[in-house]
């Protein structure tokens, strides 16, 4: 496993060089221009915190990362690959799926709905895909398992079914189903947006540790104290542009764009 999945830090060295890649990124759907231009770059072992209006296409730009959307112009790389396309003699050629899904191996994502297979317990959640997707065998994969259940804080329910759980242990469920796969990159879509309030520091604790670890992280959120602590870079969007980005108790602080300042006097 990788430093960021084992409570390592990753050194000066590798947080220097880029992990996500994204450049001009533009998104149509329909006549709906969702994504206006996007550029983003994020580090390794950095945790970049997305935030804005809703609409403004936050969930959109994690959806092209992991190749849920496909991108109507610009690029996307994780570490050195090209996302989605090949290049040859200048032109930019589809990948197969089968292709598509090698790639998205190496990101796990987490979404707002826990999505969870309800007939399985949370042990199989987390062991499926290694053992079908990967090839793990089982019995490795259930080893894991339990060690990632036990991260969570859910060792003790690895046998309860969706149904028996809380929201906010079904998302700790979630992550911990992502990161069987030994992803590169978190992605997390307004993960605690679904849950009860008093559910929410829970999952807030484990992303905190997975930060902690290391763990290259993308995050939409509306949690802004979960920014200010966790967060590497900031980054506030707006009608499918980014208006403003920078080190998120800057942005926080001292807004310098008018929207931004707008945006935060209604959240803060």
């Amino acid at each position: 496993m990788t430093s960021q999945t084992t409570g390592t830090a990753p050194t000066a060295e590798r947080r220097a060089h880029p992990l996500v890649r994204i450049e001009g990124l533009h998104k149509f759907f329909g006549d709906h221009h969702v994504l206006r231009g996007i550029d983003l770059t994020v580090n390794r072992g950095e945790v970049c915190v997305v935030v804005g209006p809703s609409g403004s296409g936050k969930s959109t730009v994690l959806r092209c990362v992991n190749q849920l959307e496909t991108i109507s112009a610009g690029r996307i790389f994780i570490g050195d690959e090209l996302i989605g396309y090949r290049e040859h003699g200048g032109r930019l050629h589809d990948l197969t799926p089968r292709q598509i899904a090698a790639q998205r191996r190496e990101v796990g994502m987490v979404f707002q709905r826990f999505n969870l297979f309800p007939h399985m317990t949370a042990l199989q959640n987390v062991i499926e895909a290694p053992v079908q997707v990967k090839g793990v065998k089982k019995g490795d994969a259930v080893k894991r398992a339990h060690e990632l259940l036990d991260r969570v804080g859910l060792a003790e329910r690895a046998g309860h079914y969706p149904s028996q759980l809380s929201g906010g242990q079904q998302q700790r469920v979630a992550i911990a189903r992502a990161l069987a796969m030994e992803p590169e990159l978190m992605l997390f879509d307004e993960p605690t947006s679904a849950l009860d309030p008093e559910l929410v520091g829970d999952v807030l604790e484990v992303m905190k540790d997975l930060a902690r670890s290391g763990m290259t992280m993308m995050v939409v959120t509306h949690e802004m104290g979960f920014a200010r602590e966790v967060g590497d870079t900031l980054v506030f969007m707006d009608q499918g542009a980014v208006v403003e980005s920078g080190h998120p108790r800057e942005v926080l602080g001292n807004p310098k764009n008018p929207r931004t300042q707008e945006f935060l006097s209604k959240v803060l």
